[in-house]
């Protein structure tokens, strides 16, 4: 999961919701990141968008992502789409894109994943803020603007929006809303708009240009690559260093700014849902490694102490009242829960054992996105 717990995420947003570099690197062209980083003029300024892609099995999905930006109220300075060592893909992208002026295709200049791809995205963009979408999500008309509202005060240094599943089929009655990080959206449990947070949701969010200068870039330790577990967390990683370097400044979550996040019937799957609450865990342990368990975890420890053992009670009693998908979403969350506990405990494990031969940790297995 990606978000600190807090008010309950209601699952919509009023009118706007749609109708049916290393990193210890520099990105170059950026401000240094001194103590100047993020006390800027209130207002955002002009904004790019990064959609980092990967493969033409999402042909249509990347299409319509660009499209829903290219749509905006408030006008996108570039949209960067960057490809992700795949250059049959690119050449596709070009042509597909070529009489567009405000669409720029480029590949990930780094190693292959997700990390990578957003940082080469932050490195050529030129935007006073870099937004991020997932290619398999659609904005709403608004979404920039809402994202740009919540920049007023000069002391934000990142804003993230809600993201809502969009399923193929339907939400499986079994499937609590408590983990639908699962699939890549907010979830049960995470703050309320207009309030601060540990940290943004990966295909969702924006940043202030300094922010990257400060926190370093996506690190290529953590995040999704061409691996076996669908891993994640390299947002949660570079949002804990921003608040670690600059504890000034803030990171809010803005409801008002809405995506669409495709959910493919494949992800509907108990299957797929314990699996990535697997690799959840195991993204977990590497963030610990990088910025220390107090921050890596704190968040995580009090979404199962709070919003998890309510969910169990709300789907237990909604079982008792006649609805038999309350006890699948109970004993989904003791089982995401348990399942995610293990991950984390394996990825620890990995961390220990590389400790006591004295080398660096294994990374995780190549996995899929």
């Amino acid at each position: 999961m990606s978000g600190v717990t807090g008010h309950a995420v209601t699952g919509t947003a009023g009118a706007n919701v749609m109708s049916g570099v290393s990193a210890a690197s520099v990105p170059s062209g950026r401000a240094s990141g001194g103590p100047e980083a993020g006390s800027r003029a209130a207002g955002p300024g002009a904004i790019s968008v990064v959609i980092c892609v990967y493969t033409d099995r999402r042909w249509d999905d990347i299409l319509a992502a660009v499209e829903s930006v290219r749509g905006q109220s408030l006008p996108a300075h570039e949209i960067i789409v960057v490809v992700d060592h795949n250059d049959a893909l690119e050449r596709r992208l070009i042509a597909e894109f070529a009489a567009q002026a405000a669409v720029r295709v480029v590949a990930n200049r780094e190693q292959r994943g997700l990390s990578g791809g957003k940082n080469t995205g932050v490195a050529v963009a030129a935007g006073d803020v870099v937004a991020f979408l997932d290619d398999d999500a659609i904005a709403d008309r608004d979404w920039l603007k809402f994202l740009a509202d919540s920049y007023a005060d000069d002391i934000v240094g990142g804003v993230g929006g809600l993201t809502l599943p969009s399923w193929d089929t339907r939400r499986p009655r079994w499937f609590p809303r408590e983990f639908d990080w699962v699939v890549g959206c907010n979830y049960l449990g995470m703050p309320a708009s207009g309030q601060a947070v540990r940290n943004l949701l990966g295909g969702n969010a924006s940043f202030r240009a300094p922010m990257f200068a400060v926190a370093g870039g996506f690190t290529a330790d953590v995040g999704r690559s061409a691996a076996a577990l669908p891993l994640g967390g390299e947002e949660t990683e570079f949002c804990i260093r921003i608040g670690q370097r600059r504890p000034d400044v803030r990171l809010l979550i803005d409801h008002r700014a809405v995506i669409l996040h495709r959910v493919p019937a494949e992800r509907c799957r108990l299957r797929y849902f314990l699996t990535r609450c697997y690799a959840e865990g195991l993204s977990k342990a590497q963030v610990s490694d990088a910025v220390g368990t107090t921050r890596g975890m704190a968040a995580e420890r009090r979404h199962a102490a709070v919003a998890l053992p309510a969910g169990v009670a709300r789907g237990l009693a909604a079982g008792l009242r006649g609805d038999a998908g309350g006890f699948g979403r109970a004993g989904a969350i003791v089982a995401g829960l348990g399942t995610a506990a293990a991950g984390y405990a394996a990825g620890r494990l990995r961390t220990y054992r590389a400790s006591r031969r004295g080398v660096p940790a294994p990374p995780a297995k190549p996995e899929s996105r």
